[in-house]
């Protein structure tokens, strides 16, 4: 399944991205998701769209943010 990013990258304070609406660990996840967790993640989105509407970006994707989520996903495992 096609990621669902918009190349807007920007992340609210819950860590939600702006752009497309995923939280962080579902945007460092998706790679390693399978077909059927990507659309579980999708069919959110337009909820959560409505859900941050009027939100600004407060924090840029950063890559420490990156490597934190993926090491909190990996403890997780």
């Amino acid at each position: 399944m096609l990621s669902p990013c918009v190349a807007r990258c920007g992340l609210n304070d819950e860590d939600y991205c702006m752009g497309c609406f995923r939280h962080i660990d579902e945007i460092v996840s998706w790679r390693t998701s399978n077909e059927a967790q990507q659309a579980a993640i999708c069919q959110q989105l337009t909820a959560r769209k409505a859900l941050f509407e009027g939100s600004e970006n407060q924090h840029i994707l950063s890559r420490d943010k990156w490597l934190a989520a993926e090491a909190r996903l990996t403890d997780k495992n």
